[in-house]
């Protein structure tokens, strides 16, 4: 009997030391590891949600993006081009000479009555002229054509004049015959008629006939040029 307490002793050293083992192992693994230096390493951050990068705004425009579509033609690119026509009653003429948001327009009754008038094109097409003694044009130009109404002593002439190809169009002569002072304006229509009124020191007549090719007219004797009218 005396011999079993030093077993028993050893038996419980054992035990307790199988415990400790055991205890060392299981604290050891929640433990701060450190470094070579023996500092603690800083501790890893989990970046927050808020932290990720911000996506592009939908409204934002890429630089590589197609630019936006052109726009109507810009009225002063518009070329020069030539309208003519009869006044809806069929007792006058009208032409309009167009360059870029300028215009020019002649009215002629063929005999004694006439005007020209000046002024702007808009980006639409709309015009609104002026001439002497209050002669006024309102028109609007689209599809090679010009609609609207002219103003002569009061009087409104609604008419349609239609793009002229040479050599139809609007023509002038200024210069002096025989110390006279001789005015001349012509609008050939398509269909070849002329219509013009040559003014000698202000004396309105009936215009003789020009050559549409050349533009040569003979006035009083005198050889004369009538030109195409630019704005």
């Amino acid at each position: 009997m005396k011999r079993s307490g030093p077993l028993f002793t050893l038996f419980a050293g054992l035990v307790l030391g199988l415990f400790m083992l055991s205890l060392n192992a299981t604290t050891g693994e929640g433990t701060t590891s450190y470094g070579k230096d023996g500092q603690e390493p800083a501790a890893s951050v989990t970046p927050s949600p808020s932290a990720s990068p911000s996506k592009a705004s939908p409204s934002s425009s890429p630089s590589g993006s197609a630019s936006a579509s052109p726009g109507p033609t810009r009225t002063a690119d518009r070329p020069k081009t030539s309208y003519a026509g009869r006044t809806d009653d069929d007792t006058s003429a009208v032409s309009v000479s167009v360059n870029g948001d300028k215009a020019i327009a002649y009215f002629c009754d063929g005999r004694t009555k006439e005007s020209w008038l000046k002024g702007n094109v808009e980006d639409d097409g709309s015009m609104k002229l002026s001439g002497k003694h209050g002669a006024k044009l309102e028109g609007r130009l689209a599809n090679d054509r010009i609609r609207g109404t002219v103003e002569i002593d009061r009087h409104p002439y609604g008419f349609t004049a239609k793009k002229a190809v040479k050599p139809s169009g609007l023509y002038r002569a200024t210069t002096e015959v025989r110390g006279a002072k001789v005015d001349g304006g012509w609008i050939v229509l398509p269909d070849g008629r002329q219509v013009g009124i040559v003014r000698r020191d202000d004396e309105p007549s009936a215009a003789p006939p020009i050559d549409p090719e050349t533009g040569t007219v003979t006035v009083d004797g005198e050889q004369l040029t009538a030109r195409p009218v630019v704005p």
